[in-house]
């Protein structure tokens, strides 16, 4: 099964290793070399990722990093809101460093994610919040199959 999920339709400039730690920093995280070097994967273009293929990118250029470090890590940053953590299914995530509001396509058959842009949404109806709430955000995941015959 093909896996690339490196669909972004939302250009923004790749962050050097200082904005990088910068970021961290201004959200209130230490710029640890692990995070830094995890997030450089992420922001060096517009891309989603699983956490197996941001650890195979950082084996690949010759980091020393537990798979535990990479999933810890990728927790710690999308609470801060540094990535976003789209979960696909109780079973895979994916990891978007497109922070702008969009949403997906996702094909159930190949795992391609692509990018929509919300302006490509409209919505006829939103339904009621429970008392005392407010809706932070809206992610909409459109699942894709090729048409059956």
């Amino acid at each position: 099964m093909d896996t690339e999920f490196s669909r972004a339709a939302f250009p923004q400039a790749a962050l050097s290793r200082m904005q990088i730690a910068t970021e961290i920093e201004s959200r209130g995280l230490k710029p640890t070399a692990q995070r830094v070097q995890i997030a450089e994967v992420l922001m060096g273009a517009p891309t989603h990722m699983t956490a197996e293929q941001i650890l195979a990118t950082v084996r690949a250029a010759g980091g020393r990093i537990s798979k535990a470090t990479v999933y810890n890590t990728l927790k710690v940053l999308a609470d801060a809101g540094f990535i976003r953590q789209i979960h696909f299914d109780p079973e895979r995530s994916v990891y978007d460093s497109t922070r702008a509001p969009h949403h997906h396509f996702h094909n159930v058959e190949t795992g391609e994610v692509r990018d929509i842009d919300p302006q490509d949404i409209a919505f006829s109806r939103f339904p009621e919040l429970p008392d005392g709430m407010e809706a932070e955000a809206i992610e909409v995941v459109i699942r894709l199959r090729k048409k059956r015959s």
